[in-house]
């Protein structure tokens, strides 16, 4: 202990003498850092070596060290402005996206993360699929462009009769399978009806696609079929994007009863459907109900099926379901993206969802989401009240909090962050405007002994507001 604080105040007074000096120049040797700070020679050459690391100071081998050569100043640094003019206008802006995907700082509760906690992944079941594939003869060759078969025949067992292997098109996880869709499935410009609220994924991809967003509301039950059906009258869409199950942010699941009324609406509209299904392994309270695509025999639905979620951020496998000319263009927008997914990855995921220790990850991690909901459900009706609340998810990993009427969730979202809590602001998943205030909340991403405090905090701040 007594060494490494030697260590941090030599590193400091070194810091100052380099910033005192000109570039170029040579500082005091390790004797005389010796003599002056009456520190031993290895702490000298600990503090010497944290300043060459950080680029401030330059070792000279028998020569000694010097104040390392400053970068260009501002005057004469590059001039990029003019790139303003060359790109035009921005189509679409990815803050959303880098805000749920950045990393949480040390210390943190993360109540916005989008993948379960890292003690809830398959880390090691993949780690050892992937030495397994990794090995195999032709693993790291050209794979087909649709996906390795048997990774494919797997997915449609997903689904059911009616899907087959060539129906199936692997891609290199579900943000890039949205991206394909929305890319090949309609023109730029071209209307898409999409949930109110949904998946910022979902919308910041469509708007790259040049898409026109239609946004049609949901309730706890999912979408509303009558509403859905006006949207495409009203709109002339062909496409319409979804999350029949476990929804996210609000954990919708979409009712038995609104399940056909909604391929009924595809039907009359002659439209297709992107169903999202980004967590159906994450269901624990009953199984989840079967996707649309099992249901629609004439094509409509374009199925979407996740592996990231139950597995490991790093695997990143899916699946997209279509038929007839809609998986003919699909499969050109995803070659033009990505040739093909490589095939360790392909071999990881089918040695993974093979193996016998799989059902058993999976039945430990839905135990463990139901715990953690109960938990984090809890902790928001005691602080935040009853109302807050208005639907508990069967499914997925967030809970959608309810705020008073007027209250500014992203300068909240701030100011909970600066207390080491983190929260999404619920204005991030809507496609046009917000219709209230509301967090979203994953009780996935942050152990459940901390949710009473986290909770807590934000209720402070609601107060304060």
């Amino acid at each position: 202990m007594k060494e490494s604080s030697s260590v941090a105040r030599l590193v400091q007074r070194l810091r100052e003498a380099v910033l005192a000096a000109e570039p170029g120049a040579r500082l005091p040797s390790v004797r005389e850092w010796m003599s002056r700070e009456g520190v031993s020679p290895v702490t000298v050459r600990h503090a010497v070596a944290t300043l060459v690391d950080e680029g401030l100071i330059e070792a000279r081998p028998g020569d000694g060290t010097f104040v390392a050569v400053r970068p260009e100043s501002a005057a004469s640094a590059p001039d990029y402005a003019w790139q303003a003019l060359a790109l035009g206008p921005t189509r679409v802006s990815s803050d959303a996206l880098e805000g749920l995907l950045a990393l949480p700082v040390p210390g943190a509760i993360n109540l916005a993360g989008g993948y379960p906690a890292e003690e809830l992944q398959a880390v090691s079941l993949v780690a050892a699929a992937m030495g397994r594939a990794a090995r195999r003869p032709g693993a790291w060759g050209r794979m087909p462009l649709s996906g390795i078969e048997p990774l494919r025949a797997w997915f449609a067992g997903q689904v059911g009769d009616g899907v087959t292997a060539s129906d199936v098109l692997i891609c290199p996880g579900s943000q890039a399978a949205l991206a394909a869709a929305f890319a090949a499935l309609a023109e730029p410009g071209a209307p898409v009806v999409i949930e109110s609220p949904t998946y910022t994924g979902a919308i910041v991809a469509a708007r790259a696609a040049g898409l026109r967003l239609v946004p049609v509301p949901t309730d706890a039950d999912g979408v509303r079929p009558d509403l859905l059906a006006q949207a495409f009258a009203r709109t002339g869409a062909r496409l319409f994007y979804g999350q029949p199950t476990y929804a996210n942010p609000t954990g919708a699941t979409l009712a038995a009863a609104r399940r056909s009324a909604v391929l009924e609406v595809l039907e009359a509209a002659g439209a297709l459907m992107i169903e999202d299904d980004w967590c159906r392994d994450l269901g624990f309270e009953g199984a989840a109900p079967r996707p649309l695509v099992a249901s629609d025999r004439n094509g409509h639905c374009v199925w979407i099926r996740s592996l990231t979620k139950s597995a490991a951020p790093g695997l990143r496998i899916a699946a997209i379901v279509a038929h007839g000319a809609a998986f003919t263009r699909l499969t050109a927008s995803r070659i033009i993206g990505d040739f093909f997914v490589p095939g360790p990855i392909q071999g990881a995921a089918l040695e993974l969802v093979g193996a016998p220790a799989w059902s058993r990850h999976l039945r430990t991690l839905r135990g463990a989401l139901v715990q953690r909901r109960d938990a984090l459900v809890g902790a928001v009706r005691h602080h935040l009240g009853e109302a807050s609340l208005t639907l508990i998810p069967s499914g997925g990993m967030h809970l959608w909090v309810r705020l008073p009427d007027g209250v500014d969730e992203l300068a909240l979202a701030q100011r909970i962050a600066a207390a080491k809590v983190l929260v999404s602001p619920g204005r991030r998943w809507f496609p046009a405007e917000a219709t209230g205030s509301y967090l979203r909340m994953s009780y996935a991403s942050a152990p459940p002994e901390s949710f009473a405090r986290a909770v807590g905090i934000v209720a402070r701040a609601l107060h304060d507001a």
